[in-house]
């Protein structure tokens, strides 16, 4: 008597790191990956030319995942008779969940929500954003399927449901997965304190009584620090206070040069503000360069002088480099570089753009140039994650079986009052009975 099959999830990466996750969930013959990022180490100094496939294993910066990766990276032949349906799926557009996915097969099938499949393409457009593919230009991105959201996607006897969710990366979504007999859900970052608190509490809804639930842990990664001395969570509390200090700023400094900077993925924070500033809005060119080929909108914009033109943009928009560097009341304008050449007093306000923090060996020597410049420095950041309140409200809406925490320096803080809690180790199976 042939026993019936059950499902499977094997934990591969990004369990006790802040970001990496990568997971696949089983049944039968059928197999779904997600997601496909690096772990970000900047204290290895590794370039992208470094990253070949033996150093992201060697340093754990991807799983060692069998049957995903192209053979032509790996050597090792797909075992197609083993595995009859297979996907992959990305949550969203940073690096630490995207960066890889150039490295799955070519004939496995990759969705993502549908504001990830038209932006990832473009900020690799250089081929400085995801690693390479084998075989292909260095700006290759690989085909992403736009999936629709809320609408199931079969994957042999595996079905998907893409679900929006909110998270500082434009466009962020989360997954529930349905085997024949369980269903798991993928939280991929999340917060409830973003600019769409309502579609994470309509993804608890839909989720509700899970059997698994994989969530990051990100907020719970310093218990040391009270969440008012982290750098992660000390400042303002929401997306929509962010935005209103950064309007105050610009109403408070009616003649002095105003200037920032934002991290790429972080689309819907640069439209709010392009919205709702007093201030001419002016970005730089391949950030201008973004929402015109991936969100179809022409913004302001300029040019450094040893910038190459930029077909896709409106020249009527052009805003003159030297115009910028001399206004002290028109302009609210994002500095990418040169900050030598800004006004002295003049207010600059960084906004979880690069660096990022501290544990970036680029952040202090990057402060204290500004500094030098007497330029006032206003870190603006609201965190892309949940808080350990936030995280337990989830954690409630979800009322998940088992919890699975992911992506946190301490995962072992995660509780779940509603049910078995467990603590995967690095290439750990777990099956679900």
């Amino acid at each position: 008597m042939t026993s019936k099959p059950k499902t499977t999830v094997t934990f591969y990466n990004g369990l006790t790191t802040i970001g990496g996750p990568m997971i696949e969930v089983a049944y039968d013959k059928s197999h779904v990956l997600f997601d496909l990022g690096e772990v970000y180490r900047p204290e290895l100094g590794l370039k992208m030319e470094d990253e070949d496939f033996s150093t992201l294993l060697k340093y754990q910066l991807i799983g060692d995942v069998p049957n995903f990766y192209d053979p032509k990276i790996t050597g090792k032949e797909i075992d197609h008779e083993r595995w009859q349906h297979s996907a992959a799926y990305i949550s969203h557009l940073h690096l630490d969940h995207s960066k890889a996915m150039n490295l799955l097969a070519p004939d496995i099938p990759l969705y993502a929500g549908p504001l990830t499949a038209a932006l990832l393409p473009v900020l690799n457009r250089d081929g400085e954003f995801l690693l390479p593919a084998a075989d292909k230009p260095k700006n290759y991105t690989r085909p992403i399927i736009a999936a629709k959201l809320n609408q199931p996607i079969k994957v042999g006897d595996i079905t998907l449901t893409v679900v929006p969710s909110d998270h500082d990366a434009y466009g962020a979504t989360g997954l529930i997965i349905k085997t024949p007999d369980k269903t798991i859900v993928h939280t991929g970052d999340i917060r409830l304190h973003g600019y769409h608190p309502d579609w994470v509490r309509q993804f608890m809804a839909a989720g509700k009584e899970c059997d698994m639930l994989i969530i990051e842990g990100t907020g719970v990664s310093w218990p040391e620090r009270s969440e008012e001395d982290s750098e992660e969570f000390k400042g303002v509390k929401n997306e929509v206070e962010l935005t209103e200090r950064v309007v105050k700023y610009q109403k408070d400094n009616p003649k002095r040069q105003l200037t920032f900077n934002t991290y790429p993925t972080n689309v819907e924070r640069i439209l709010r503000i392009i919205s709702d500033s007093p201030r001419k809005v002016v970005l730089h060119a391949k950030r201008a360069e973004l929402l015109k080929l991936a969100l179809q909108q022409d913004v302001p914009y300029y040019y450094l002088p040893e910038d190459e033109k930029i077909d896709a943009l409106d020249p009527n928009l052009e805003v003159s480099y030297q115009d910028l560097l001399k206004d002290d009341h028109q302009y609210f304008w994002q500095v990418v570089g040169h900050y030598d050449q800004l006004q002295k007093g003049g207010l600059y306000i960084h906004s979880n753009a690069e660096p990022l923090g501290d544990f970036d060996p680029a952040y202090a020597p990057f402060i204290e140039n500004i500094e030098k410049r007497g330029i006032e420095l206003i870190t603006l950041r609201c965190s892309g994650h949940a808080d350990v309140a936030e995280l337990k409200e989830i954690i409630a809406g979800f009322e998940p079986k088992i919890l699975a925490p992911v992506h946190t320096l301490h995962p072992e803080l995660e509780e779940n009052p509603f049910g078995e809690r467990i603590l995967p180790k690095r290439g750990e199976v777990f099956t679900l009975s």
